[in-house]
């Protein structure tokens, strides 16, 4: 009677110390369930949730047909949920948490508790995938920016579903643009289309996201820098296969800003493959040039706006003809 007194009036501590010496009076008879189930009780009213859990799973050994069994299920598994910590820390008690929270759903599928249940799921693994995007992301803090790529990606292929997705194909994205601006001048240019590649995928899947307008600004400047920063440039390649059929082509400043917002354009109106269209844009404003390289000889050619726009001026107004030519 004094043990429930206490219970019943908020002085848990005292109610668990009786509840517990009572015990060893109540093992084996009647009550000794009901005992047990009110020491286990007191003891998480008092916020001791370590030696709850230890008294309700002992509890639902001894007495897994009890009336108060699933009471006391629901009640560890809740126990195990406040025993976790935040996402910095070991999420080892997270896993055993999720464990009993799945394991209870599958026995008790009607539960009163299944919103409670869901609410804490959801939230453990937030904390889950919080924890994935974070120890990638601090790659990219440290600024080493092939190791953050690899570690987002990483993070993806383990969970496709995490919550941190556009996140962490931002950051992936962003590290391989960064990673190609460091890189030394013969690299630069597979990096750089591997930034289109991310680039990409990223627009593809959040094509409104508010990194959107970040992401567009680099992959503008990447055209310009794939067409003119790698030693093995789009124009110094072009540039060098002339020169051997004895001809000197240059390119101003304008012409290049002219085929890289021309890259934008067609992208925009059709398919979607990144600096790769460069590639085709180069050969069109070239094509000329190319097939009489033997009357140009000698000469000194300068390519700059308004060339680019006579030779592809009517291909790129004709959506039709830019998606199949360009």
């Amino acid at each position: 009677k004094a043990a429930f007194e206490y219970f019943n009036a908020g002085k848990y501590k005292k109610a668990a110390d009786l509840f517990e010496s009572l015990g060893v009076l109540t093992n084996g008879t009647a009550r000794d369930d009901t005992v047990q189930f009110y020491w286990a009780l007191s003891n998480y009213r008092y916020n001791d949730y370590y030696t709850a859990e230890t008294n309700f799973s002992n509890f639902l050994t001894k007495f897994p047909r009890s009336p108060f069994a699933e009471n006391a299920e629901f009640l560890r598994v809740d126990c195990l949920y406040k025993q976790t910590y935040r996402y910095e820390l070991d999420q080892t008690p997270t896993y055993r948490a999720l464990t009993a929270i799945s394991e209870y759903k599958i026995n008790h599928p009607g539960t009163i508790h299944a919103a409670a249940c869901n609410r804490m799921e959801a939230e453990l693994n937030e904390r889950l995938d919080r924890k994935a995007f974070e120890n990638a992301r601090i790659y990219y803090t440290m600024e080493d920016y092939l190791a953050a790529r690899v570690a987002l990606k990483n993070v993806l292929k383990d969970d496709a579903d995490n919550i941190y997705r556009e996140d962490i194909l931002y950051y992936a994205a962003m590290a391989s643009y960064k990673y190609a601006d460091k890189s030394v001048p013969e690299k630069k240019k597979e990096r750089f289309l591997q930034f289109e590649d991310d680039y990409l995928n990223f627009i593809g899947e959040y094509p409104d996201s508010h990194h959107r307008k970040e992401l567009d600004s680099l992959h503008k400047d990447d055209f310009r820098r794939i067409l003119t920063e790698p030693k093995n440039s789009l124009t110094f390649q072009y540039t060098a296969l002339l020169s051997t059929e004895g001809v000197t082509i240059k390119f101003s400043d304008d012409a290049i800003e002219r085929m890289s917002t021309l890259g934008e354009e067609v992208n925009a109106k059709s398919e979607n493959i990144g600096a790769r269209r460069l590639h085709t844009i180069m050969e069109k404003v070239l094509d000329e040039i190319s097939f009489s390289a033997d009357e140009h000889k000698g000469e000194t050619i300068v390519i700059d706006a308004a060339y680019v726009d006579e030779k592809l001026k009517d291909i790129s107004q004709n959506q039709d003809l830019s998606r199949y030519i360009l």
